[in-house]
């Protein structure tokens, strides 16, 4: 299925009946790696999955947005889609945009942030060996001898310290990636009102158990589930015991409408 949001072509799949269910997925992936978890709750809800713009079949944005914007493009797809009091089921940059919308929205029913980001890393030596050398970069290109070439050497020094997420996208979506992936939303967690349940793989390292329990202290009605030898994709990766684990936690929603 594909809507318009402010001129962009987005892409989203429901199916299903009940309370509503979505699912946002994490940064660099798709509503494809939903596709086991939303058939299991469809049995129960109406679950909508999307791609967000920038993602899977869906357009990029027209500049770099931030969480925020990402939020707002969320607000406006649930009004058009006519979803309300939503369950929110965010995976690492999609547990990002679940945060900020419950911390703005009291009618959220239900939050699940699985592997989320949210909490800003805490950078290495390296990290900050890598951020200022590209700064001195830039302020070297700006000699007139060497500014022509500013473009061509910027371009090849990120290919060689970005990551893998930041190489493989877009100028638009690389500014994006530095946008959101800097952005600390802890100061927005007490303010979310839903009861929310953390899922977490214990082997997780592009989002750490510590994350989790900072989130778990930080957010009033938050429980921890813990799950051993599992990463960051604790939800592929135990399919069927992160499924029973959510069954569990909705069990009282089953049959609302």
């Amino acid at each position: 299925m594909f809507t318009e949001i402010d001129q962009l072509h987005i892409h989203y799949q429901q199916e299903g009946e009940g309370q509503p269910v979505v699912l946002l997925h994490g940064w660099g992936t798709s509503l494809d790696l939903f596709a086991d978890l939303q058939h299991s709750l469809a049995q129960d809800f109406q679950v909508t999955s999307i791609d967000f713009p920038g993602f899977g079949q869906s357009d990029e944005p027209p500049e770099s947005w931030d969480v925020s914007q990402y939020t707002d493009f969320l607000e406006k797809l649930l009004l058009q889609l006519q979803i309300e009091q939503p369950i929110l089921v965010g995976h690492s940059f999609g547990g990002r945009v679940s945060i900020k919308y419950a911390s703005r929205h009291s009618d959220v029913e239900k939050i699940i942030l699985i592997g989320s980001a949210g909490i800003k890393p805490k950078r290495s030596l390296k990290y900050y060996v890598k951020v200022y050398t590209f700064k001195a970069i830039k302020q070297c290109l700006r000699l007139p001898v060497l500014n022509k070439y500013k473009e061509d050497i910027l371009s090849k020094y990120r290919g060689k310290a970005g990551s893998s997420d930041y190489q493989n996208a877009s100028r638009v979506m690389q500014q994006t990636l530095s946008k959101v992936v800097n952005e600390d939303l802890t100061h927005h967690m007490p303010h979310i009102q839903a009861p929310t349940l953390l899922i977490w793989g214990a082997n997780d390292t592009a989002t750490p158990v510590d994350d989790a329990r900072k989130m778990e202290e930080l957010i009033p009605d938050a429980g921890l589930a813990l799950i051993e030898g599992a990463g960051h994709y604790v939800f592929l990766e135990q399919k069927r015991r992160v499924a029973t684990i959510i069954d569990t936690f909705l069990e009282e929603d089953k049959g609302d409408n």
